[in-house]
């Protein structure tokens, strides 16, 4: 029996998220099916995040188990003939028969994108939340300086949430305008359910001139969702990268 990871890319619109649920296909569903196909063996995937439905990625990470005489890196390119195209592997490999994907120490890598003219790009709809509001990158960027470090981020995090503790590092926050796009990259020890869209949303609402750029300061502090913004749309948003520590 050996241990394989894969590094997984997926457009997320077709999907409703991540991990395998009852109400509809998932992206870990399709993979879990595939590899049982392609291995022989009943296969179920340890997944690193658990992305939301519509959330894109380009790099999440999964594990599995197996006793297929097939070499972990050769695995890649016999599943993605099988797999649909909205979905690829990106990379296969043995790893030690203990790694878990989601405790081991990692650094996570998000981006949301923004789309902001004064109207639509169809070719853009899936893969950025459009707003007509003109939006200040500076004062957004200004607000984002005050993520940086360790907080308790209660106010970021979506209701439901089972998690032991709120407390999250943020290691790299910026803020970029290409034309009319805007991409928010954030990097940090993990993010709390609906994390990184909440930031958005609240961040969106400082760029618009609702908030303040220091309202971010007492937002963290109060510790309560109902301070911060609204939870943006799942398809601005993509998993970058997962990057673990040796």
């Amino acid at each position: 029996m050996k241990r394989v990871m894969l590094e997984i890319a997926y457009d997320g619109t077709n999907y409703c998220g991540w991990q395998v649920q009852p109400n509809g296909i998932t992206v870990q569903e399709v993979i879990n099916q595939k590899l049982s196909e392609l291995l022989k063996e009943p296969i179920e995937t340890i997944g690193a995040s658990r992305t939301d439905a519509g959330v894109h990625a380009l790099g999440n990470v999964a594990v599995f188990d197996t006793s297929a005489r097939m070499p972990g890196e050769k695995i890649s390119y016999a599943l993605n003939q099988r797999l649909p195209e909205d979905i690829r592997i990106q990379m296969s490999k043995e790893v030690e028969p203990d790694f878990h994907p989601r405790y081991r120490n990692s650094r996570k890598t998000y981006e949301y994108r923004i789309l902001n003219k004064k109207f639509p790009v169809p070719t853009k709809r899936l893969y950025s939340h459009f707003t007509y509001l003109p939006l200040d990158v500076e004062k957004m960027r200004k607000a984002g300086e005050y993520l940086l470090g360790e907080h308790d981020f209660k106010s970021f995090c979506g209701a439901g949430a089972q998690v032991k503790t709120t407390v999250r590092t943020i290691y790299d926050f910026q803020i970029k305008k290409e034309d009319d796009e805007i991409c928010m990259r954030i990097t940090g020890s993990g993010f709390l359910y609906n994390m990184v869209r909440i930031l958005a949303g609240t961040l969106i609402e400082v760029g618009s001139g609702a908030r303040k750029p220091e309202d971010m300061l007492e937002i963290i502090e109060a510790k309560d969702r109902k301070k911060a913004g609204a939870t943006a749309p799942a398809r601005g948003l993509t998993l970058i990268k997962i990057q673990y520590e040796e």
